[in-house]
């Protein structure tokens, strides 16, 4: 049995067998999924749109010589509509693979399921650094079989795995760097900097939004641990990080310049995702596509008037109706607000009775997360406030335009961990013994 005294980096030694088995486990369910489910086979409606939305569009474009362009219907022109990571792994396998073919999904859908094994894996590791053992183990397993850990895994050609992987890893990174559950002062080698810029670089790629939470994990890795005696080696490796995350977006940023002569650093599609979600007849639901692939009307003008114009005339109707209509706008927020942690309902009619099951179950999970954070907060457990922080502010764009399940991915990794920690912090409670885990030290008590 492991002592109280073994360090974070101990414990993750010694479980290298069991990490690989959750690993393995994880993946295996994914995939095995994806073929019992014939989840490779995706409807072939509106010219298989539903096949990647955007992004296959791109893909599309990309893989038969149009390059970066085209995400509704026909040659519209080049775009900025999505960041490029996942669009051009997309293009990647259309060209090898074939455009929207079954092997083409099942590769994408392949590498969505190891992304989300791994994330497993990085569960596990903060839960060891931050909570013990036992929450790591727990933490694990659970997001290794859990069915609403895998299912954009397993369903969605898009970004939602690699954005919850991708968040899970730079806060795993974060904690080491900080030395959160290594009972030595955190080294701080260049080339963990490295890895966070880079890995925040990928993040921005892929989905801009979790930046919100850049300059707080960047805080903590700087500042968490022993920092008086280093800040200044710190200081200058930080910087280095933060020049690697600017070269690795300048080449994607150059091209929207040359290509539109804007600055557009990742995404031009906000105005167009505003106007929908603010605007006469907005509900606080989703709405349907923000370019309607049936009406030619709308794409003509969008291709005529180019994207970034087209989306910024958008904005601009979008903003107008906010101001004209505070009071609206503010009851939309809090109708999505509520349905970003309660779930976007469905009718029984087009889900079933399962409908009530999921809902239940994505409530749950929310509560479990929230209560988690607070506690954590609240014990001053090592690096609570940054996951607290993070469930207050990566819904707030959507609070403001649009809500769907899929969006509290990123979030999903932390509150897998923070539900488990939950519910064992009480079982403890129970047993007279609530003490938060130490700075250092106790990484290995619940084991």
């Amino acid at each position: 049995m492991l002592t109280s005294t073994n360090s974070a980096s101990q414990v993750l030694q010694a479980d290298r067998r069991l990490r690989w088995q959750i690993f393995t486990a994880a993946f295996a369910v994914r995939v095995l999924y994806v073929l019992l489910a014939h989840t490779f086979r995706i409807r072939p409606s509106d010219d298989h749109f539903e096949f990647g939305w955007e992004m296959g569009r791109i893909g599309r474009a990309l893989a038969t010589g149009f390059g970066y362009s085209d995400p509704f219907m026909g040659h519209t022109g080049p775009t900025a509509w999505t960041p490029p990571l996942y669009t051009l792994l997309v293009g990647g396998v259309f060209k090898v693979f074939g455009v929207y073919t079954k092997l083409s999904a099942f590769v994408l859908l392949t590498v969505n399921s190891l992304l989300s094994a791994w994330t497993a894996v990085l569960c596990y590791e903060i839960g060891l650094r931050c909570f013990g053992r036992r929450c790591a183990v727990w933490s694990g397993w659970l997001w290794a079989l859990y069915p609403a850990a895998l299912q954009y895994a397993v369903r969605w050609i898009w970004e939602m795995s690699a954005t919850a992987a991708v968040f899970a890893a730079i806060v795993v990174v974060m904690l080491r760097l900080s030395g959160v559950g290594d009972d030595e002062q955190p080294a701080q080698p260049w080339s963990l900097w490295a890895a966070f810029g880079l890995l925040w670089a990928a993040l921005a790629m892929l989905n801009p939004t979790p930046m919100l939470m850049l300059p707080f994990t960047a805080l903590y890795a700087l500042f968490a641990g022993g920092w008086r005696m280093e800040l200044r080696s710190r200081v200058v490796k930080a910087a280095f990080a933060g020049l690697l995350f600017v070269a690795a977006l300048a080449p994607w940023t150059a091209r929207n310049y040359a290509v539109f002569h804007r600055f557009i650093p990742l995404r031009d599609n906000f105005g167009a995702e505003n106007f929908e979600g603010n605007s006469d007849w907005s509900t606080g639901f989703p709405w349907g596509r923000t370019v309607p692939l049936e009406n030619r009307a709308i794409l003509a003008e969008y291709s005529r008037m180019s994207e970034p114009a087209w989306t910024a005339d958008r904005g601009a109707k979008a903003n107008a109706w906010i101001h004209a209509h505070p009071k609206q706008f503010a009851e939309l927020s809090v109708k999505r607000a509520w349905m970003y942690w309660a779930g976007v309902p469905k009718s029984v009619q087009e889900a079933g009775v399962l409908e009530y099951g999921r809902l239940i179950s994505f409530q749950f999970l929310s509560l479990a997360g929230i209560l988690g954070a607070a506690l954590a907060v609240r014990r001053r457990v090592p690096a609570g406030w940054v996951f607290a922080l993070a469930m207050v502010l990566l819904p707030l764009p959507y609070y403001a335009v649009t809500v769907q399940a899929r969006f509290r991915h990123v979030l999903e990794p932390m509150i897998c961990v923070l539900g488990v920690y939950l519910f064992q912090s009480a079982t403890r409670g129970r047993r007279g013994d609530a003490a938060a885990p130490g700075r250092r030290a106790g990484v290995a008590r619940q084991s």
